[in-house]
């Protein structure tokens, strides 16, 4: 595979919520398993030759590293629960559930997530001001993924 493509996988892997990555190809399978916040690791495992070739394959080759990641955000960070998509209103054209700078109690209805066309309504896990909203409106979240940071 070629060492750009390699890369540009390494890459969308670390940008992304997407923990992990396999690809086969004629030329091999690769790997690439997201270490965690900090990095990135990719394995390369070349096609089997056919029997008439003496040529020997190297079998793995050395893990990549991704540089690390931006400082955490200070605050309480509210995950989301489920997979699905991002609601911050509860129809189009309403008024959003919160905005930077509203306060929030424990237990109050910040957003909604869609999953499997039923509407989950997600609640403040800490009392607050909503310092961030870190995702658009209709946008797929993933389980885990923040959502807000509260302060």
């Amino acid at each position: 595979m070629d060492l750009r493509k390699l890369k540009t996988l390494i890459d969308l892997v670390s940008e992304s919520n997407v923990s992990e990555l396999e690809i086969t190809e004629a030329e091999g399978k690769v790997r690439i398993v997201k270490g965690g916040p900090a990095a990135a690791q990719a394995y390369y495992a070349p096609a089997p030759m056919p029997a008439g070739n003496a040529a020997p394959a190297p079998m793995l080759a050395p893990a990549a590293t991704v540089p690390a990641a931006p400082e955490a955000e200070k605050g309480h960070t509210v995950k989301s629960p489920m997979v699905g998509t991002f609601y911050r209103a509860s129809a189009p054209g309403a008024k959003a559930f919160v905005e930077v700078g509203s306060v929030v109690k424990e237990g109050e209805t910040i957003c909604i997530i869609e999953a499997m066309k039923i509407l989950n309504e997600i609640e403040a896990d800490k009392a607050g001001t909503i310092a961030k909203i870190l995702c658009e409106n209709g946008q797929a979240v993933e389980y885990g993924q923040p959502l807000f940071v509260i302060e």
